[in-house]
Order: C-alpha cells, then structure tokens, then sequence
C-alpha cells in the first residue's frame, strides 16, 4: 500500500446485519420478546429493527453465515436477565462481571449471540464485586 495517511471520512452509524433464516419467527423474537420496532418498509428478506435511538438489520438467508456476535448496552443487565428467563429466552451466559460490563449473552433463534452489558459491579481488592459479598 502506498505511504499515503488513513482516508477521510465522517462516520455517521455503524450497525450490525444479521444473518436469519426465517424471517418470521426472527421478528417474533425481535418485536414481541425484545420490544425492537420493525421498519414500515421492511419486507420477508431485509428489514431495519430498531429501539432507543439504536438499530440492526436482519437479513434472510444472505449477507453473513449467521451465529454473528454483537454488543448492546444497556441500563440493567440483571432486570434485563430476570425478564429473558421469564420469557424463555436462550441465555447462552447469566449476568458476569468484566472490568469493561456487567455482560450476560442471549441467543436469537438463528444463534445469533447479543451480548448485552451495564456499568460493571465495582471490584474489591479481592477481585469480587462489593454485590457478591451480601
């Protein structure tokens, strides 16, 4: 490559695009278990889902080979993981403190991972969270 400095560009978004199979049962577990709004123009192959200002595209049958992992954070890993289980939801990993997130991994029916994290519990100097001790 050329001695040249890195292209200039201005990022306006970055989503993820989800490989799926069957489109209808995806929404079913998009729309009605995680609450994401289906776009008015999405249709069986492509579609835009989005909540709270954040989006991801699902794709039938094309764009990826499926079992892509993406990150979303959120204000409460733990209440978030109360209602999955409470709504079947595969949990691929229950609540897990990290320096970067308090993380917990659901499963989509494609096998899509979402990895979903909140601020991380603060750390003793015995590296458990001050909540592990009560």
């Amino acid at each position: 490559m050329a001695n040249l400095p890195p292209v200039t560009f201005r990022v306006e978004g970055i989503q993820a695009i989800l490989r799926v199979e069957n489109m209808q049962a995806s929404l079913r577990f998009y729309v009605d278990v995680l609450g994401f709004e289906n776009a008015s123009w999405g249709d069986g192959d492509f579609t835009s889902l989005s909540r709270d200002g954040a989006a991801i595209y699902l794709c039938r049958g094309d764009q990826g080979r499926g079992g892509a992992w993406v990150w979303i954070g959120v204000d409460d890993v733990e209440k978030l993981h109360e209602e999955c289980i409470a709504r079947g939801v595969i949990i691929r990993l229950a609540p897990t403190n990290y320096p970067w997130a308090l993380e917990m991994h659901i499963e989509d029916p494609d096998g899509n991972v979402l990895r979903f994290g909140s601020e991380p519990r603060s750390l003793d100097f015995s590296g458990t969270s001050q909540a592990d001790r009560r």
